[in-house]
């Protein structure tokens, strides 16, 4: 029964979507669905210009637990997302059971396909042009009334003061509402907590999202998302690159996780 109550306080229609933030190993992560964060997004938009929204998995949380600065910088979003069955399941044994998992291509691909229409306008910055290339094709195809206003790629290096701000004025110019980052973490998340206030429009980090909405890295099947075992997938894919980070990050995971309990 007091879970219930709980469970009824927690869901409250009434509460504001980036008020409802629970803790994971000190990353407090923003309670809610895939719908219920796109149309909160595309709704106060306004709102949110300026501000930043992380997605955060395994590793990025036990990044940000060995990592005061780090974790700052995700605590410091507007919100911070469940991207991993594991952080949402501790979300769910805290008595939010309507939350879920929010992974960054998820909510990009509900963001786009609701934003069609709306004259809402979305900026690409990072990966490769290449990746650009093709995710603009794969965009035109699938959401042909989502407004594109620019692509970026910028150096894979860093930018002096002088490329910095002409890439703001780029993006600002361009007046998009959604500014979608592709650097990877935690490089992304400090490139937007550096940038907040700067970028007229809201910051999405998304990391891989760029790669898997066009084509260029296959995601894993949607049975293996909804059991948790996506990392797996991507392990596959890349071991020699991977094994390493899921090996130490998903042990320090567990470890933290008991001594938390």
């Amino acid at each position: 029964m007091q879970i219930a109550k709980q469970q009824s306080r927690n869901t409250s229609a009434h509460r504001p979507l980036l008020k409802r933030r629970v803790p994971v190993l000190g990353v407090k992560y923003t309670v809610s669905t895939v719908n219920e964060a796109a149309t909160y997004l595309l709704e106060h938009s306004n709102d949110l210009s300026g501000k930043y929204v992380c997605f955060s998995n395994v590793h990025t949380t036990v990044m940000a637990a060995d990592n005061e600065r780090y974790r700052a910088i995700l605590n410091g979003s507007a919100a911070t997302f469940p991207d991993g069955k594991p952080i949402a399941a501790r979300i769910s044994a805290q008595g939010y059971l309507r939350s879920e998992r929010v992974a960054g291509p998820d909510l990009m691909a509900e963001l786009f396909r609701i934003s069609q229409g709306t004259g809402l306008k979305h900026y690409f910055y990072g990966s490769t042009e290449n990746t650009l290339t093709e995710l603009r094709k794969k965009l035109e195809a699938n959401y042909p009334g989502m407004e594109i206003a620019g692509m970026y790629s910028p150096p894979f290096r860093k930018l002096t003061p002088e490329e910095d701000a002409d890439i703001i004025e780029r993006i600002n110019s361009s007046q998009a509402d959604f500014v979608w980052i592709g650097l990877g973490a935690p490089k992304q998340e400090k490139w937007m907590a550096s940038h907040k206030g700067k970028i007229k429009g809201v910051m999405l980090g998304v990391g891989a999202g760029f790669d898997f909405h066009a084509g260029t890295i296959k995601r894993a099947p949607r049975i293996l998302q909804k059991i948790g075992l996506e990392w797996l997938f991507r392990l596959s894919q890349d071991p020699k690159r991977l094994l390493k980070r899921y090996l130490v990050t998903n042990t320090k995971f567990i470890v933290y996780t008991m001594m938390r309990r």
